[in-house]
């Protein structure tokens, strides 16, 4: 789509002017940073600093790319959403005729990935101002909310489709050969609450920090820290995983992208088993869920039953819910069928094992709960064997807003031998930074040398803290608290 297709306002000329800042020498870098044109937007050279880190871990700055991007009207479809079928735009753009002003039918693509077809809506879209007249912009909205339409006013830099930047992006590289620290996730203080990757950094003293994966905004506000997907701290499963989706393994000073299942099944002493619906999370009618000391909020009060075991698997308690876990210990939540099943087969003094297993699905085999392993759910698979591959419907985010439209990203990817990039590309910051789309994200990865890369969470969650300060622009103007953090620890 190019924006010579709105049929009002004005025309915005296209330039390009960057500056080339030479790094340090090459001998000097613990991963090399490539050397060829920035790949986003139109090739160019891109305006790029370094900061030793620690040995073996550089934090690099990349600014590129100059704003020429101005402002439009969007006109809302019935449904509420700024695209429809083309039919409806049409229609919408009747209206804005008859309100007095002039409306383009935009056609806009929504490219194909590796598990979903492209997708072609239409958009309304009323005039064309430069950057600095956005006032004018809100002036037309002005009138079009009061001629009884749903408007508001865009930034054509978010839409996903041409656009000549900026961006202002920052990438650690950490080099597995010179590395000597180990990698680690982190909740915060619990699973429930969410905290600033600035606050999780910080006991560790890590040497650099970002956000992990996405978190359930969807649940009690008091239990949002919940990641949605697996995680794995010190080789104890805090949250199961949503089967076949990405995610990062951490052990030790490596780290692999794969994609995982998990299984839990509690086994009582007279040989009966049921499976264990969700580990740390607001349960349903029937489901049994497994509660861990670091859950940080009280088992849900549904009528349902408690089983307190203690390390060794001995059930301690059995106990109505709605009260905290104990230091130590973990519990058994069951209502409905699965309280009867508690009822029946997990009495006091009685042993009840939970049987836990952390499925790699791509080398088919579990992976080894031990101490030094933790995991992080990714968001979308963008890279696979040095190609890209976006796997957003498997990842459950195939949508026009998560694949076609620009958002601040958190990105991470693996080298061929095995060295760490983690990135960060800040976004909805008009004139200063765009952000990335799916496809711009994958290919922004394997321009830094990724051959496996995910997307973490973005948006306004998107944060690098470095040395404990945040190196990044949050698009919320500040560190946003989240669920969950990949930490670069010193030892």
């Amino acid at each position: 789509m190019s924006r010579r297709t709105l049929t009002a306002g004005l025309s915005l000329a296209v330039v390009l002017t960057v500056t080339t800042v030479p790094v340090a020498a090459a001998e000097q870098l613990s991963v090399k940073f490539p050397s060829a044109k920035f790949p986003l937007g139109v090739p160019s050279a891109a305006t790029t600093s370094v900061t030793s880190v620690a040995y073996g871990v550089d934090l690099y700055n990349v600014r590129a790319g100059k704003s020429t991007d101005g402002y439009t009207v969007t006109v809302l479809m019935p449904s509420g959403r700024d695209y429809g079928q083309q039919a409806t735009a049409e229609a919408k753009a009747a209206e804005v005729e008859a309100a007095g002003e002039v409306a383009g039918v935009q056609k806009v693509v929504r490219p194909q990935v590796a598990d979903a077809p492209a997708q072609t809506v239409y958009m309304v879209r009323v005039g064309l101002w430069k950057f600095e007249d956005k006032k004018e912009a809100e002036k037309t909205a002005k009138k079009l909310k009061e001629a009884g339409l749903k408007v508001k006013v865009d930034y054509l830099g978010d839409d996903g489709v041409e656009t000549t930047g900026p961006w202002d992006a920052r990438v650690v590289m950490i080099d597995a050969k010179a590395f000597r620290g180990s990698y680690a996730a982190s909740l915060g203080t619990s699973v429930a609450k969410r905290e600033t990757v600035s606050s999780m950094a910080k006991p560790g003293k890590a040497l650099a920090a970002v956000n992990g994966g996405f978190f359930n905004i969807h649940t009690a506000k008091a239990l949002q820290g919940e990641p949605v997907g697996a995680s794995v701290v010190a080789g104890k499963l805090l949250s199961e995983a949503v089967p076949g989706r990405s995610a990062v393994v951490l052990r030790g000073r490596t780290a692999r992208i794969t994609e995982l299942q998990t299984t839990v099944t509690a086994i009582s002493q007279d040989g009966d088993k049921l499976q264990v619906n969700g580990v740390n999370r607001a349960g349903a009618t029937d489901e049994l869920l497994l509660y861990t000391e670091e859950f940080g909020a009280k088992t849900p009060a549904d009528g349902g039953t408690d089983v307190v075991l203690d390390p060794a698997g001995k059930v301690v308690t059995v106990r109505s819910g709605g009260a905290d876990v104990p230091r130590g210990m973990r519990v058994l939540h069951g209502s409905g069928t699965a309280s009867d099943w508690l009822n029946e087969h997990a009495w006091a003094g009685w042993t009840v094992k939970v049987d836990t297993k952390v499925i790699d699905l791509r080398k088919r085999r579990a992976l080894k709960l031990t101490p030094d392993l933790h995991v992080i759910a990714g968001g979308v698979g963008l890279v696979r064997n040095g190609r890209t591959k976006i796997t957003a419907k498997r990842d459950g985010h195939d949508s026009m807003n998560m694949i076609l439209r620009r958002h601040p990203r958190t990105l991470l990817g693996t080298t061929r031998n095995g060295s760490l990039i983690l990135a960060t590309i800040d976004g909805r910051q008009p004139g200063v930074t765009v952000g990335a789309n799916f496809v711009e994200a994958a290919r922004f990865m394997r321009w830094l040398g990724a051959t496996q890369a995910i997307n973490l969470d973005g948006g306004g969650s998107t944060a690098m803290v470095v040395g404990g300060k945040v190196v990044n622009r949050p698009s919320d103007g500040g560190e946003r608290t989240v669920g969950d953090a990949l930490l670069v620890l010193p030892k």
